[in-house]
């Protein structure tokens, strides 16, 4: 259980933070920024989920779930594998997490018609801020799958599955909510030449 009895500790005032292990490093470290911006992501979705709420319980009910694995994925971003035994069990994303998430994905995506254009972000207030919670987690893949090729750095399989259908349902997602409300944004090439 997390247990937090004061909110500013001074510690980051030399402009590093500690991960979960107790190291420190630079906030401008690819690993702070990769579980930075899957708390950012997390953030849209909160917003998201304040006309998810309305617009169609199940939706919010999924966006819930994926909620609380973004603080697992947190969790494990910021627990480097070091190779060595650890401590404790580390917190880890894990496959029945990306299962349920691509369940979920299809359970949205079967009652949709096939797309003949690209989508601008746009339509239903909840569909508009997945679309933006969309690009958010596309850039924490990014960066996830930068830090994953770094030399000394371990980023889990299941945690960079998760993080890319994690895009890929917040755009179905988005798709699901506009087409009960009468269909997506479409793009049309050239429109305003």
């Amino acid at each position: 259980m997390v247990k937090l009895n004061r909110i500013y500790t001074r510690t980051g005032d030399d402009g590093t933070t500690g991960l979960a292990t107790g190291p420190r490093r630079p906030k401008y470290d690819l690993r702070v920024a990769a579980y930075g911006t899957i708390d950012e992501t997390n953030a849209c979705i909160g917003i998201a989920r304040l006309h998810a709420a309305t617009e169609d319980p199940e939706v919010d009910a999924m966006l819930g779930r994926i909620s609380n694995d973004l603080f697992d994925l947190g969790a494990d971003l910021s627990t480097p594998d070091t190779g060595a035994p650890p401590a404790y069990e580390p917190l880890r994303i894990v496959s029945a997490q990306v299962d349920r998430i691509e369940a979920d994905i299809d359970r949205l995506n079967e009652t949709l018609a096939p797309l003949r254009s690209f989508v601008l972000p746009g339509g239903t207030p909840a569909a508009t801020h997945l679309h933006l919670a969309r690009t958010v987690s596309r850039r924490a893949e990014r960066l996830m799958t930068e830090l994953a090729q770094t030399p000394g750095e371990i980023v889990g399989q299941p945690a960079l599955q998760y993080v890319n259908r994690l895009s890929d349902f917040l755009f179905v997602a988005s798709r699901y909510l506009n087409a009960r409300a009468g269909g997506d944004v479409l793009w049309v090439p050239g429109q305003n030449r």
